[in-house]
C-alpha cells in the first residue's frame, strides 16, 4: 500500500511517498480535505504560504485525531521573499498560522518572485539569504527538513555552492509528457528528492487518447497511471483533490508499468497548453 511507503531524505527523515496537494483549495474547504485524506491513510499534506490555506490545514491537522508526529506537513516560503530578515519572520509566521511546533519540510516556492518569473534576473543573492534562514530554522529544530521548488540546475548550483545544509527536496512540474529528465537526474545525483506537482498536468492528461488506451491496458484510471509513472521514476507525486473518492483511487497504484510502456510515456508528445492554468508562470513559460 503506497500510503504506508516512504522515501528517506538525505538527512535520514522519512517522507511518505504520496502526498495530498492543496493548491487552489480554500482555507475553509481544506479542513475537510485534510480530514478526509487522513481517514483514508494519507500522512503527507502539502501547503504553501501563497495558497492562503495554512490556517485551514492547521485546523484540519488539529481536528483529524492523529498525533502530530504521525503526519508529515510541508509548506513553502513565498516566492517574493528574497531577504534573510523577511525569511526568518515568514518561517515563524507559518509556524504560527499552522499552529505547529515544527514543520516537517519547508521549501523556497520559486527562485524568482512570481511577477518576475519569466525575467532574466536570477535572484541568486536573495535565494542564498532565504536559504540561510531556512538552514538556521532547520538547525534550531523548527523545521525537520528543507528544500526548494521550481529550481533549475543553475538555481540549485547557487545554493549548493554556498550552503552548509544541502537542499533535501526540489518540487517541480513533472508528469507524463513533461518529465524534466536532466533536472531529475541532477537532483538525484546530489541526493535531492524530486517531488512532482501537477502529476495530471492539470487535467490535460485526461484528454489524451494514447494515455487513456495505456491506462485501459493496465485496467486503471489515467490518474492512477500518472501517479504510478511518477513513482517508478522515484518521484514523489502530490495530486490535488477535495474528493474522497479521488483520494482513494489515487492511492490504489499497486501495479507496475512495463519498461517499454515507461519509455513510451517518457517520450509522449509534450503538452503545449495547460488551458486556464497557462496564466500561471510555471505553466505558461515559453508560450
Amino acid at each position: 500500500m503506497i500510503l504506508e511507503e516512504t522515501y528517506t531524505l538525505s538527512n535520514g527523515v522519512a517522507i511518505p511517498k504520496l502526498g495530498l496537494g492543496t493548491w487552489l483549495i480554500n482555507d475553509k474547504e481544506v479542513i475537510q480535505a485534510v480530514n478526509d485524506a487522513v481517514k483514508l491513510g494519507y500522512r503527507h499534506i502539502d501547503t504553501a504560504q501563497a495558497y492562503g490555506n495554512e490556517n485551514g490545514v492547521g485546523e484540519g491537522i488539529k481536528a483529524c485525531g492523529l498525533k502530530r508526529e504521525e503526519l508529515f506537513v510541508t509548506t513553502k516560503l513565498a516566492a517574493e521573499i528574497k531577504s534573510y530578515k523577511e525569511a526568518v519572520a515568514s518561517i515563524d509566521q507559518s509556524l504560527k498560522t499552522l499552529r505547529l511546533d515544527y514543520i516537517d519540510l519547508m521549501i523556497i516556492h520559486s527562485p524568482k518572485p512570481w511577477a518576475k518569473f519569466l525575467e532574466a534576473e536570477p535572484y541568486f543573492e536573495g535565494n542564498r539569504e532565504a536559504w540561510k534562514a531556512l538552514e538556521e530554522a532547520y538547525q534550531s529544530g523548527k523545521l525537520r527538513s528543507i528544500g526548494v521548488s521550481n529550481f533549475q540546475k543553475v538555481d540549485l548550483d547557487n545554493i549548493l555552492g554556498s550552503c552548509s545544509v544541502k537542499p533535501m527536496v526540489n518540487q517541480v512540474l513533472a508528469h507524463i509528457s513533461n518529465t524534466p529528465k536532466e533536472l531529475i537526474e541532477y537532483c538525484q545525483e546530489n541526493g535531492i528528492l524530486v517531488q512532482a506537482y501537477s502529476p495530471f498536468g492539470h487535467g490535460e492528461l485526461f484528454k489524451n487518447e494514447e494515455i487513456k488506451r495505456l491506462a485501459d491496458k493496465y485496467h486503471v484510471s489515467v490518474s492512477q497511471l500518472a501517479i504510478r509513472y511518477c513513482l517508478q521514476l522515484d518521484l514523489l507525486p502530490l495530486p490535488k483533490t477535495t474528493n474522497p473518492e479521488h483520494m482513494k483511487t489515487n492511492a490504489e497504484v499497486d501495479f507496475v508499468i512495463s519498461q517499454e510502456d515507461m519509455e513510451f510515456l517518457k517520450n509522449i508528445k509534450h503538452i503545449e497548453h495547460y488551458g486556464e492554468h497557462s496564466k500561471f508562470p510555471v505553466y505558461g513559460k515559453g508560450k
